[in-house]
């Protein structure tokens, strides 16, 4: 089994491609060891000293450090990965449920359903693909007042240029396809 690695844009992840499906639906996202019980894979990686978080995406896991450098945590983590993957245990423990919603409501006014399936479809066809690339994902929560909330996951949390994703790349194309949308903010 050979697992490649990317860099992403923000400096404290690392994006890994196993070659084999992660998530076939779904994302999933742990912040911390105590979270991460019902996965026996994210379990694992939280194992690494230096490990902060791990996210799984369709095709593959993103985690994130704090503390060493990746040339010393890169090889357990890949360890890691591989012995789970050939042991043919699963990603997710049977219990577990996906939490692509995060467990939250999404909001909006009633009447502003158009506006907020158009909003979607846009995000789901064209920002979602690229932000998975970088190792994230980023999802809808909410329209309020012509403002789009939306969350941000994985490599995407905390990266330094996330801030300049949501305004410059998300804001202006929401803006250009729906003239509702004033601004778009993170929650």
């Amino acid at each position: 089994m050979f697992i490649q690695t990317e860099a992403t844009p923000n400096p404290a992840t690392l994006k890994f491609l196993p070659g084999k499906v992660v998530m076939e639906s779904g994302t999933a996202e742990f912040r911390d060891a105590d979270s991460a019980g019902v996965s026996p894979l994210a379990a694992r990686i939280f194992q690494i000293p230096g490990v902060t978080g791990v996210f799984f995406g369709y095709d593959f896991v993103t985690v994130s450090k704090e503390g060493p450098e990746w040339q010393h945590l890169k090889p357990a983590i890949l360890g890691t990965i591989m012995e789970h993957f050939m042991s043919g245990a699963p990603v997710m423990g049977s219990a577990a449920v996906a939490n692509d919603a995060d467990g939250d409501e999404e909001f909006f006014e009633a009447g502003d359903e158009t506006i907020v399936a158009t909003i979607k479809e846009l995000l789901e066809t064209r920002v979602r693909p690229a932000v998975a690339q970088d190792g994230g994902d980023i999802t809808f929560r909410g329209f309020k007042n012509g403002t789009v909330f939306l969350n941000m996951k994985g490599s995407c949390a905390g990266c330094p240029s996330s801030t300049a994703t949501l305004k410059h790349g998300v804001q202006n194309l929401l803006r250009h396809f729906v003239p509702e949308v004033q601004e778009v903010e993170a929650v």
